[in-house]
């Protein structure tokens, strides 16, 4: 990418997209397009025709998506695969049809199979049955790689899916009722630390186990896979990237340590009644770390910073 090439990062206040766009600017990107779901409305066909017809972007990052916890997942099936598949099938299709130089479309790692391998490995999508609390969200993610790998057969378009794991960091959605894991356990410490509650519920048995991977670091990796001439063959091939830190932690664990770094001072309890989702979810990155990137914040710094963002953003610092 040159620094005056125009730059579509589509979800650009969510939490991905706002990492991209931080990155960007730090990079000194002079033409990123971020617009507003005032200005676009990602669900709506003929509105992105128009604005990819009047903007004509060289690189698009599809960054924008419906994305939830659990409870979201169980309680909005229908919204998570329409919406998802909606929003993805314009803005691939419109790349296409306008000649962006460069696409990159965001999965998730709840693509692959409940009960698959570990570490996963690219090649195991689609080898077995998903998790059943997320699989319309998963669905749609698949028909976007499948959508990205069809477009490079049939087009010789240059788009590249990506499988980031768990994310957190600034601009994560702290809701408890739709949140991932991480932010809403910093959200329930928090405010378990500010009633001086004597303990905090952790959903399920805390024993399954989860990557983490701060957002800043995902930027960096989606612009390095942008910016990183592939082989042609690579297109065609179907590319796929995993992006995580292989390296895993036990929810137990990880709420010990959102404990430890909000102050909170009481005792941890499992409500074993509800549903602890796939047992272990372990991405291989041998394949995008060959290329030359690697993760590069902790887990504990990470926690903090996120943690320090929630705490300016409340007000309560």
């Amino acid at each position: 990418m040159q620094k005056t090439d125009k730059i579509f990062i589509a979800g650009a206040r969510g939490l991905v997209g706002s990492a991209l766009k931080r990155l960007l600017s730090q990079e000194g990107y002079t033409n990123v397009l971020t617009p507003g779901r005032k200005e676009l409305d990602l669900m709506d066909t003929k509105a992105v025709a128009a604005w990819f017809e009047k903007h004509k972007p060289d690189y698009v990052f599809q960054a924008a998506a419906k994305v939830g916890g659990i409870l979201a997942n169980n309680t909005s099936p229908a919204d998570f695969i329409y919406q998802n598949l909606t929003i993805q099938n314009n803005i691939i299709h419109q790349s296409y049809l306008n000649k962006v130089k460069k696409l990159l479309f965001l999965g998730s790692s709840c693509i692959y199979p409940k009960l698959c391998p570990q570490p996963m490995k690219e090649e195991y999508l689609m080898t077995g049955p998903l998790e059943p609390t997320n699989s319309p969200y998963a669905v749609a993610k698949i028909a976007g790689i499948e959508m990205c790998w069809a477009y490079n057969r049939q087009y010789g378009t240059r788009f590249i899916p990506v499988m980031p794991t768990n994310l957190y960091g600034p601009n994560d959605n702290f809701d408890l009722k739709n949140s991932h894991v991480l932010p809403a356990l910093i959200h329930k410490f928090h405010e378990a630390k500010l009633a001086n509650a004597p303990a905090v519920t952790v959903w399920g048995t805390g024993a399954p186990k989860r990557e983490f991977l701060y957002v800043d670091d995902l930027a960096k990796a989606c612009c390095f896979l942008m910016n990183r001439d592939l082989a042609e063959s690579t297109y065609k091939n179907k590319p796929l990237f995993n992006i995580g830190t292989g390296k895993d932690i036990t929810i137990k664990e990880l709420a010990l340590l959102i404990k430890e770094v909000t102050g909170y001072e009481g005792v941890l309890e499992f409500d074993e009644s509800k549903p602890d989702g796939t047992p272990q979810k372990l991405l291989d990155v041998s394949q995008i770390n060959a290329l030359g990137w690697h993760a590069s914040t902790s887990l504990h710094q990470g926690i903090a910073d996120a943690y320090e963002w929630y705490n300016n953003k409340s007000g309560t610092i």
